[in-house]
């Protein structure tokens, strides 16, 4: 496999060009018509057969002619309801944006896919290619796990590629957290607040849902700031309150949504159960009810340290050391507080996240993940393919 880099370099142009109708055409969730169809007639264009295994959720084999275990890479493809700010040729045409790089990684993916084709024959096993929808919703990866991505044949592995921008490190590295958890798990919260609406100019009369809302908001920064130590790292954020529709009016109800974001498991448990018994006790002081449903639970991706070691050890000998990284390089700590729907397959396999720089912004790269601005180095696409490909072959080789 010593040409698999230049090989994928060879494939760059078409790379991009994928790249770039994905973002132009940015759809969101579960349900992405124009992403699924253009990834189904690429894939049956390089000679395979996908399949659509559920809500735009497509998945491809690539070798099986030798009997081996099996290897799953993953790609999402997912955008974000993010009006796009870059003046490009190719900017999105709807008004959702591949603000998080998946229309690289799928792009990156199909690359791989090519290469495998192209060394079917090589390959002493099984790859397995995972092209998921609604990872920003954190909900992809489980769905597909519901619908049998891990069976037939049975997944022994996974690995995934996630490409960053904005970040201190030079376009190409690629990164690989070491073992153990690395993201954060995500928790996401709904509050509704029912109060007595009435006249603004007699409060005394009304129980405020608004008041409520912010007594709430309040207290729930205090689980951080006076219950977790100060060596936790975790995190609750409200990201939106809402309630009433004009200055006079005391509204009947409210609503307030959010996040936790955690390592240890523990924690988080704490965190989730003293959101629902302080939404409680302060609606009860001031006379109101309140109801809290949980809308989104994502574990934490968990890095398998034996899975780590032969990555590390692979990309190594593609890319050189010096082109390797571990994830202290552009998170102190080696954690990401960020949540990746990648955790629902580190629950069930030996899996392993790694991140490839896209952007720094000494080389004009400022903006992060998730900015209306961002964008990414396209010239080091062909080495996210090259890893994918090279990762699955190698690993199967020396796990036979």
């Amino acid at each position: 496999m010593n040409n698999i880099l230049e090989e994928a370099k060879a494939l760059q142009g078409v790379i991009v060009k994928d790249r770039r109708y994905l973002h132009q055409n940015a759809e969101l969730g579960m349900d992405l018509p124009k992403t699924t169809a253009y990834v189904l007639a690429r894939l049956k264009e390089m000679g395979y057969d996908p399949k659509l295994i559920t809500d735009s959720a497509i998945v491809a084999l690539a070798g099986g002619k030798k009997p081996g275990k099996t290897f799953l890479i993953r790609a999402d493809m997912d955008a974000l309801p993010i009006a796009e700010e870059n003046d490009l040729e190719y900017k999105s045409k709807t008004k959702n944006m591949h603000a998080c790089g998946h229309d690289a990684h799928t792009a990156m993916l199909l690359g791989a896919a090519q290469l495998l084709k192209n060394h079917e024959d090589e390959i002493g096993g099984t790859v397995k290619l995972m092209f998921q929808p609604g990872e920003e919703q954190l909900a992809g990866a489980k769905a597909m796990i519901k619908a049998g991505v891990l069976e037939n044949p049975k997944v022994d592995a996974a690995a995934m590629i996630h490409i960053f921008s904005g970040m201190p490190v030079p376009s190409g590295t690629l990164i690989v957290p070491e073992g153990g958890y690395i993201t954060s798990s995500g928790d996401a919260f709904h509050i509704d607040i029912k109060g007595k609406g009435g006249h603004g100019s007699m409060p005394n009369k009304s129980v405020d849902p608004l008041n409520i809302a912010s007594h709430i908001y309040i207290d729930l920064q205090d689980i951080i700031a006076r219950e977790m130590a100060p060596d936790s790292t975790a995190v609750i954020t409200v990201g939106q309150m809402h309630g009433g529709n004009a200055a006079n009016i005391i509204p009947d109800t409210a609503f307030m949504e959010g996040s936790i974001r955690a390592f240890d498991s523990t924690e988080r448990e704490f965190m989730k159960n003293r959101v629902v018994e302080i939404a409680n006790s302060v609606a009860s002081t001031f006379g109101a009810t309140v109801n809290v449903e949980y809308t989104m639970e994502c574990p934490s991706v968990y890095n398998n340290p034996g899975l780590y070691d032969q990555i590390v050890k692979i990309n190594r000998e593609l890319l050189g050391k010096d082109n390797i990284k571990g994830f202290d390089a552009v998170y102190p700590g080696g954690k990401m507080t960020g949540s990746e729907d990648f955790g629902y397959m580190s629950e069930k396999v030996p899996s392993i996240m790694m991140v490839l720089g896209g952007g720094s912004p000494e080389e004009g790269y400022p903006y992060p993940q998730h900015h209306p601005k961002i964008n990414f180095n396209e010239d080091v696409f062909y080495l996210g393919s090259a890893v994918y490909a090279n990762t699955a072959i190698e690993w199967l080789k020396i796990n036979k």
